[in-house]
């Protein structure tokens, strides 16, 4: 697109704030602005080489109209999450902002969403989610509106649970007529508009008739509701004022290398240090540190609580502070004292991101992938096909993240592969069907050989999981792929997978050992064997078959085990 195209398209756009993309066979960039038509005029006379060459690939121009600033800048950073356009500072594993939709139907649905479907008539982005939640459930319990699939809606025959319960007038049967229900959904588009008391007068109602009838639960939930309702249009653009006695501080340090960034954020509460993490981005050239952590504070605090400070390396842009005092956070940039020192070691937090993202790196160059910055591992762990569980661990940029671990009880076999292929399977479904939180990941790990990596393919095929997988075994420590073997010997792109495939083991063990350990067996009506006899017999044998199997000198090895109760067990096992 040359400058003469850029003009053109821009003499289309609305002036009122919003959302543009540049657009090729992907979108190219994302960007907001307070008037769509001269913000995006600008591009015909880029302001750097990196701009002058997206505008260049660019075929067209799409953009969305907001109703305020704020929501350009909330809806900038949703798009981007979706879309990882490559002009971009990009942070790729984590949440976006929630919306509500009014599905394109003849009976439409509400929900709160991350992603709309086409056609839809989309209100947002919201930074609380909760508030969010509260005010769909009261519009519902309102004005009736359906919250179901289109699967559990058609071919009814009489009501469901939502009708019952004072959520849906049930269209589905005919409990409403098409016209009546199309005068709620305008009502409901009206409040989505700004009318407050659309809800607001309907609630204030209902909470008075609750409370002259001593019903004072039912009021309580209208109060709570109504508090919700009167806050969902509250001035976002407001002044707030802040006060250093901050029970929840974050501290963010940011630093560039190259076309990365990573930020390093601490978090404090009461006045104490409590945690900290490292994230990394991606930040083409040209990108200042004040506009990587401007990119990072959008996109990190979707669906996340907001401390009550946040202390930076460097000024986000004032759009971003803005946004944040509407929202009751106090951002500084501290030159000395105390924050001073907490920045600077948020910053050393930083830099140590260099090593650990060097090691990703040579691992996705060496596996050929775009990237392997989140690693997925995944063991299976159990005692001769009893208490058979799994782990799915992930490591962000070479480093644990543990709020990311999740673990499952698996089906009791004896048969590793198929124990790894439900292990996989269930990972990918939840991934497939929105119901994982987590962001997909470059790379799944898989504790085992060819065997091992076979079944979990399996089930990422019978799922459509799109995610890459290698497994690395114990014993000769290489790394199986679906095309070969690699023999990294001492290479730290080796000791990465060692410490996923270690970390994915330790976790799977661990929770083994706590299934194992709370079942209840035969063994617990065996006078003199308490819960800790039980555990070192099972841990040495690994089944109640096998304790009774045992002979007497077996069962003497193990501690707190004398002749007499090895005779007992004997006795009752047998």
């Amino acid at each position: 697109m040359d400058a003469t195209g850029v003009r053109e398209a821009a003499d289309a756009l609305p002036r009122e704030p919003g959302v543009y993309h540049f657009v090729a066979d992907r979108v190219l960039y994302v960007g907001k602005a307070v008037d769509l038509r001269d913000r995006v005029r600008s591009y015909a006379d880029p302001r750097s080489a990196r701009i002058a060459q997206m505008v260049e690939r660019a075929e067209s121009i799409e953009f969305s109209v907001t109703d305020t600033e704020t929501q350009a800048l909330l809806l900038e950073a949703n798009l981007i999450k979706r879309h990882q356009p490559p002009y971009n500072v990009r942070l790729k594993d984590d949440k976006s902002y929630p919306l509500v939709q009014l599905t394109d139907h003849p009976v439409p649905r509400i929900e709160v969403t991350r992603d709309p479907e086409e056609g839809a008539t989309v209100y947002g982005p919201f930074t609380d989610k909760g508030r969010v939640e509260t005010v769909v459930k009261a519009l519902r319990e309102t004005y009736g509106l359906r919250g179901c699939s289109d699967h559990k809606y058609e071919g009814r025959d009489r009501p469901c649970l939502d009708y019952e319960m004072g959520l849906c007038t049930a269209p589905c049967t005919g409990e409403i007529g098409p016209a009546d229900y199309a005068e709620d959904v305008a009502s409901v588009e009206r409040f989505f508009g700004g009318e407050t008391g659309v809800l607001a007068d309907p609630l204030r109602r209902e909470m008075a008739a609750a409370s002259e009838a001593q019903e004072f639960e039912r009021a309580a939930n209208c109060r709570d509701e109504l508090e919700a309702v009167e806050a969902f249009h509250g001035d976002a653009d407001d002044a707030v004022q802040t006060t250093r006695d901050e029970r929840a501080v974050d501290v963010l340090g940011a630093v560039r290398e190259g076309e990365r960034a990573t930020v390093a954020r601490l978090h404090a509460a009461d006045g104490q240090l409590i945690d900290r993490e490292r994230h990394g981005l991606d930040a083409p050239d040209g990108d200042g540190v004040g506009e990587v952590l401007s990119a990072f504070i959008t996109q990190y605090y979707a669906e996340r609580e907001f401390p009550e400070a946040v202390l930076c390396s460097e000024r986000p842009g004032e759009d971003v502070v803005e946004w944040l005092a509407g929202e009751g956070v106090d951002v500084r940039v501290p030159g000395a004292g105390r924050e001073a020192t907490l920045v600077d070691l948020a910053l050393k937090n930083a830099r140590r991101g260099g090593p650990a993202r060097d090691d990703t790196a040579a691992l996705a160059d060496a596996l050929a992938l775009d990237s392997a910055d989140r690693i997925e591992g995944f063991d299976v762990s159990h005692a001769q096909g009893r208490a058979v569980v799994g782990s799915n661990v992930a490591f962000v940029n070479g480093d644990a993240a543990k709020r990311d671990y999740r673990r499952k009880k698996l089906t009791e076999r004896n048969d590793d592969y198929a124990n790894m292929r439900e292990l996989v399977r269930w990972r990918a479904k939840r991934a497939i069907e929105d119901r994982d939180d987590r962001p997909d990941p470059d790379l799944l790990l898989i504790d085992g050989g060819d065997g091992q990596l076979g079944a979990a393919r399996d089930a990422l095929a019978e799922t459509g999981w799109d995610v890459p997988a290698v497994a690395l075994a114990k014993d000769e420590e290489l790394v199986v792929t679906p095309t070969g073997t690699h023999d990294w010997d001492d290479d730290p792109k080796l000791h990465l997978c060692q410490r996923v495939r270690d970390e994915a083991h330790r976790f799977a063990v661990q929770y083994h050992q706590t299934v194992r350990d709370e079942v209840t067996t035969a063994l617990d009506d065996v006078p003199g064997v308490g819960p800790e006899t039980r555990k070192r017999l099972l841990r040495r044998f690994g089944s109640v078959d096998n304790v009774r199997a045992a002979s007497t000198e077996e069962l003497l090895t193990v501690e707190g085990v004398g002749e007499a109760t090895a005779a007992t067990l004997q006795s009752r096992l047998s």
